[in-house]
């Protein structure tokens, strides 16, 4: 059972994820490859918004992806988008980006060869991959403005779609190890972490939710204080 402690941190969690950033017209849309075809929905919804004239989608494959995504993420989201009305021609597919930062540097590369200036990109992802996915491309590609965006649903109602809440848990609290891991290897910005934040991480992350962590060579979790 999920207690009511560990929903009200989680809530915590999946708030400090989401930027807060209102949409606005973008040189481009980048939509970030994973398990939750959301992101090309979201990216569909934002086109026809006008908040963009071209989608880029970027992702391989993952062991969460590969049986449910065989042409690769990427290419689903492809035909998808497609499926929904986006003409062809307003879709660029990268299919080779296997984490966050490849994502990031591998479609700034694919407009950069096919001659598009960017100066500005509404980058989306997964609800609670927003920030973590804007400290990358503030890191990676800093000239540019980053405006993120992401399926706006409610965190039990984002549960109910994965069907498995306390896996959403592990991913809410592996995403905030990186945040606070991944600054000092030089993945991404450094951003404040609120002190109740970082509370309802390291309650949630020694009550168990602990499947996402990042770990060292002993098999321990990393510790952001190290």
């Amino acid at each position: 059972m999920i207690s009511t402690q560990d929903w009200a941190d989680t809530q915590r969690l999946w708030d400090y994820h989401q930027m807060g950033h209102t949409p606005r017209p973008c040189s481009v849309a980048i939509g970030l490859g994973s398990h939750d075809l959301g992101v090309a929905d979201t990216a569909v919804d934002l086109y026809k918004r006008g908040m963009a004239p071209l989608l880029v989608f970027t992702g391989a494959t993952s062991p969460t992806t590969r049986e449910r995504m065989p042409r690769g993420e990427a290419v689903h989201y492809r035909e998808r988008a497609i499926e929904l009305g986006v003409p062809d021609s307003a879709v660029m597919v990268e299919p080779q980006a296997r984490n966050t930062g490849e994502n990031i540097r591998f479609s700034r590369d694919l407009l950069a060869e096919a001659g598009i200036e960017v100066s500005s990109v509404l980058l989306i992802s997964k609800p609670y991959e927003e920030r973590r996915a804007y400290a990358t491309a503030r890191k990676l590609w800093p000239e540019v403005e980053i405006v993120s965006a992401s399926n706006s649903m409610a965190l039990r109602d984002y549960a109910d779609s994965i069907g498995d809440a306390r896996l959403v848990i592990d991913m809410l609290v592996g995403a905030l190890q990186r945040l606070l891991v991944y600054p000092a290897q030089g993945f991404m910005i450094t951003q404040q972490v609120p002190g109740d934040v970082l509370d309802a991480y390291n309650r949630l992350s020694t009550g168990g939710y602990v499947s996402r962590l990042l770990r060292d060579s002993e098999g321990k979790p990393l510790n952001p204080d190290a």
